[in-house]
């Protein structure tokens, strides 16, 4: 059984995490996305051109001539293939995916890893407060098992985790911070099954509230 003390023990290290996790949380400038590799192509008919011998007439071609390939080129009658096939547009690099499609794949993926961060640091938060405000009263009347080991290894995890700031290993830092702080509530709540009274029934029921948002999806 653990007293105040090891309570406050566990906290301390559940509110260094919560700095930690803040900090991570906080918006960095996004990196730049590569530059797609275009290459140029020029017109048959402008490479073969060949020039006048001497003595043969130049042929001039008209002012408006520029100005109506131009105007051809933009007529909304040729469809996108068209213009394409015609040299004016730039393939991409063979393989290179296409640049609407990733960016649509990184900006989801990109959410749905805020949105995780967010319920951490939520979770994380919502939890000292109550360890502080309603927790700790208990404690003062009968002691409960705790586990403060469980709270220095999420706060390790978080450390190391605001370190990665991005990548694989970001990610699995942030499911391992997401676990641990799951078995730090599950386990509190199965504690307050030894209470000797009924005063145990809020903080049990805060604690469930904060579990079930950290496992939202």
């Amino acid at each position: 059984m653990a007293h105040p003390a090891a309570l406050l023990v566990c906290i301390e290290h559940q509110a260094g995490a919560l700095r930690t996790l803040q900090a991570a949380a906080a918006p960095h400038p996004p990196r730049r996305p590569p530059q797609p590799c275009h290459t140029q192509t020029f017109s048959a008919s402008r490479s073969s051109t060949a020039w006048p011998s001497p003595g043969e007439e130049t042929e001039v071609s008209e002012p408006g001539g520029a100005q109506e390939l131009e105007e051809d080129r933009k007529s909304p009658g040729r469809s996108p293939k068209d213009v394409e096939e015609s040299g004016y547009l730039s393939p991409l690099c063979p393989g290179e995916p296409k640049p609407e499609r990733l960016a649509r794949r990184e900006t989801l993926r990109e959410m749905a890893l805020r949105s995780k961060m967010s319920r951490l640091v939520e979770a994380t938060s919502r939890l000292v407060q109550v360890e502080q405000t309603l927790l700790l009263p208990l404690l003062q009347q009968h002691p409960l098992p705790l586990h403060p080991k469980d709270s220095i290894e999420f706060r390790n995890i978080c450390s190391h985790m605001a370190l990665q700031r991005e990548g694989q290993k970001f990610e699995r830092d942030l499911d391992e911070a997401h676990q641990c702080l799951k078995i730090i509530i599950e386990k509190l709540i199965c504690s307050l099954a030894v209470f000797p009274s009924d005063s145990y029934i809020p903080v049990r029921s805060a604690l469930r509230q904060i579990l079930q948002n950290l496992l939202a999806i």
